[in-house]
């Protein structure tokens, strides 16, 4: 099967609704990524030093040889950076998630009795702050059960929720099937929770950020003041907080924050957002716990991972016995955007737009006459049954069933199809009035509206089956 795997619809045009502890309109959430003494280094046994987010501006990695400003630069995270940070947020008494590299947190350990002092979330951060988009599957799962063993060992409790950041397209999978994370952050895809399914597992997802994030102040087209970093965030949490219902991410470095020409502007936006009752400040653990709750994850079947003869077996007749359609459209690119009424009706649609004018007429002359010999006689479709009596168009008089004669002869003699309308959008009164009208129109002008009303039809029946 041609299968699209990019989730491009998402939670679709209304997500869920949060419903956020206190009815709070917004959850914002901070995240400390703990790195220093983690990163490429090659006393931590890799190739080369650092060379990602630093002070050090076009850094590259040197080859074999330690990069004594690099280091220092990590150093003065771990040094100063944590405790600047430590010190605003318990006196704010704001909860914090750290993003913790195992490695990093084994090298630090009063910085982790700190972290758990102040009742932070320790999330797992990998085992080394290194790039992974090349590494084979098997060697990075065993640096993550290493993370996990390292974590452990330093915290007392393994963690329960994962990022790497420089991840691989494989480590979302081998997160979730490693089955121990309440949750995984390695997307940036939505502003809430949501549930991805990785073959047998249903997996969690609380996604990250990278634009509320101050790694922008060591990146192109980032941030050069702190001003600049508070104004996007209290821009971000305003467009959140209207909305409703979304939760907002902070990224934060102890290295880069941390520095006093910064620190102040987080200061600033966690006094502005401190202002509103209607803010839930969370750890991420909390929002995963509280989406699991509140949305524990079903599975339901997917068209687009249906095999052929389902497939068609389901959807064969959403277009009047024309399965035909149903087949062209499983041959499409289907992906979860077509697992809903809409992207499913959008497939099936191609296929018979694409179709000659003659399969096209098929189509229509499928379709039976409004109230006619058909319905009268019980042997129409399960659908149409169901549609035509929306209408009333099962308990006629006899002078609205001999006008319905008349108006169904006269029009299929003149056009050499039945008059075709989506009955669920009118009502009987309606019906007879584009009935009149119509049977007016030219041959290529009702042969379109006739095809347009057969895909509305088909997407009324498609939203009584999908999302």
């Amino acid at each position: 099967m041609n299968r699209y795997p990019r989730d491009m619809r998402g939670h679709g045009q209304t997500p869920p609704r949060a419903n956020w502890p206190r009815d709070a309109r917004i959850a914002v959430q901070f995240v400390i990524n703990y790195e220093e003494g983690g990163e490429n280094n090659v006393l931590h046994g890799d190739d080369a030093s650092e060379a990602f987010l630093s002070e050090i501006v076009g850094a590259t990695p040197w080859p074999g040889q330690r990069h004594w400003n690099m280091e220092s630069v990590y150093e003065y995270g771990a040094r100063v950076g944590f405790w600047r940070l430590h010190r605003l947020f318990t006196a704010m008494n704001v909860p914090v998630t750290v993003y913790g590299v195992a490695t990093a947190l084994a090298r630090s350990p009063e910085q982790v009795r700190a972290m758990q002092d102040a009742q932070w979330e320790i999330a797992s951060h990998g085992l080394k702050w290194i790039e992974y988009k090349d590494a084979d599957p098997e060697v990075e799962r065993a640096d993550m059960m290493q993370a996990i063993r390292l974590h452990t060992e330093v915290t007392g409790t393994r963690p329960t929720g994962w990022y790497i950041g420089r991840c691989s397209d494989n480590t979302v999978r081998l997160a979730a099937e490693e089955g121990g994370f309440a949750y995984l952050a390695d997307t940036y895809a939505d502003d809430v929770p949501y549930w991805m399914e990785l073959d047998a597992h249903d997996q969690l997802i609380v996604p990250y950020t990278l634009d509320a994030n101050d790694m922008r102040f060591a990146t192109p087209q980032g941030f050069n003041s702190g001003d600049q970093f508070y104004s996007y965030l209290k821009d971000s949490f305003d467009c959140l907080r209207a909305e409703g219902g979304r939760m907002m991410s902070i990224g934060l470095h102890c290295r880069l924050i941390g520095r006093p020409g910064r620190i102040m502007a987080l200061k600033r936006f966690i006094e502005y957002a401190s202002g509103f009752d209607d803010v839930w400040f969370a750890r991420r653990i909390d929002i995963a716990e509280h989406w699991m709750r509140q949305h524990p994850h079903i599975r339901r079947e997917r068209p687009s991972q249906m095999d052929r003869d389902t497939f068609v077996a389901r959807y064969g007749g959403v277009f009047e016995h024309s399965a035909w359609i149903a087949e062209g459209a499983h041959d499409l690119e289907l992906g979860p955007a077509h697992d809903s009424a809409i992207g499913l009706h959008n497939a099936l649609a191609r296929v018979f737009r694409a179709a000659t004018p003659q399969q096209r007429l098929g189509v229509l002359t499928a379709h039976p006459d409004l109230a006619g010999k058909l319905a009268a006689a019980k042997r129409l479709t399960q659908e149409s049954t169901a549609e035509q009596a929306s209408a009333g168009l099962d308990a006629l008089t006899d002078a609205e069933r001999a006008e319905f004669t008349a108006l169904n002869d006269a029009y299929v003699a003149k056009f050499g199809f039945p008059f075709i309308i989506a009955v669920r959008d009118h009502d009987k009164a309606g019906i007879l009035a584009a009935f009149r009208s119509r049977i007016d129109n030219d041959r290529d002008t009702e042969f379109a509206t006739a095809c347009t009303q057969v895909e509305r039809i088909a997407e009324l029946r498609l939203a009584e089956m999908l999302p």
